[in-house]
């Protein structure tokens, strides 16, 4: 028995098709696969050479430079290949191997000032040393001595010696070798032994220290800036007594003027160079 909806109802249903794919293979798709080409094996990519049964398997090498997570302690960052070539370079070059030499200045010839400083600490340091070894009996050399130009017992040698802001007058006249500065005696005006050898260089070197008499007058600066202006005007002296000493008082420095003096303050320093220390804030 059939009712009026069955027809429509035919007719809105998909035709199904005759026959649906399957995983069974068919007679038409073994014909496909019996003409495609097989391909064959790649003897380089399956690792086999000409002999197959040897097969070549490499070690994995583990690379110098590369610093695994487990051979870093915890919280520390693993070493670069940078800095694990710097610490075996620093481990074998020895301390201070990078630095440069310390370069020496060649010495420089001591001017004749600085001659005379020294030859003036010298003699008081033998002087001292003969004090100290007076109990043992040693004798002390004596320095040789050229003849001495006898002077007369009226004439007056004047001269004018200079140092710093010293100024020193000396006349010399026929004596025993006093010396007097200020109306005051030497030992008195000048109580280190350095000074007194400073003013009497001249003297001993041209052999007048026991002929003659020094009577001075001196003024400005300071104490070794007088002995220093009485040596330069003692030497004067000498030179007006006896001129073949000029030489050998010019070789030793007791001749010339030593113009050097302390470099005046400038304003805002606190010295003549010395600045005061900077602060950013």
């Amino acid at each position: 028995m059939s009712f009026p909806g069955d027809e429509r109802g035919d007719e809105s249903a998909p035709e199904q098709p005759d026959s649906e794919p399957s995983g069974i293979p068919t007679d038409a798709d073994a014909g496909r696969e019996a003409a495609a080409p097989t391909p064959e094996p790649d003897a380089d990519a399956s690792g086999e050479g000409d002999d197959p049964a040897v097969v070549s398997e490499e070690p994995a090498s583990k690379p110098e430079d590369s610093v695994t997570e487990a051979e870093t302690k915890p919280g520390q960052r693993p070493a670069q290949p940078d800095e694990a070539a710097k610490s075996t370079k620093a481990k074998d070059v020895a301390p201070g191997a990078d630095l440069d030499p310390i370069a020496i200045a060649p010495e420089r010839e001591l001017t004749a000032e600085e001659r005379a400083r020294v030859e003036a600490e010298a003699e008081e340091r033998a002087r001292r040393e003969a004090e100290a070894t007076a109990d043992t009996g040693a004798e002390e050399p004596v320095p040789e001595r050229r003849e001495t130009v006898s002077m007369p017992a009226d004439a007056r040698i004047r001269a004018t010696g200079k140092r710093k802001r010293s100024v020193a007058r000396v006349i010399l006249r026929s004596g025993d070798g006093t010396v007097s500065i200020n109306e005051r005696t030497f030992e008195n005006y000048f109580p280190r032994e350095y000074h007194r050898t400073l003013a009497r260089q001249p003297l001993v070197a041209a052999g007048y220290d026991s002929s003659v008499d020094v009577w001075v007058r001196v003024h400005g600066g300071g104490i070794g800036g007088q002995a220093g202006a009485v040596r330069h005007g003692i030497a004067r002296a000498l030179c007006e007594v006896d001129p073949e000493l000029r030489g050998e008082l010019k070789r030793r420095g007791f001749l010339t003027r030593d113009a050097r003096k302390k470099e005046r303050r400038k304003a805002g320093f606190k010295k003549a160079r010395k600045r005061p220390q900077f602060s950013k804030r």
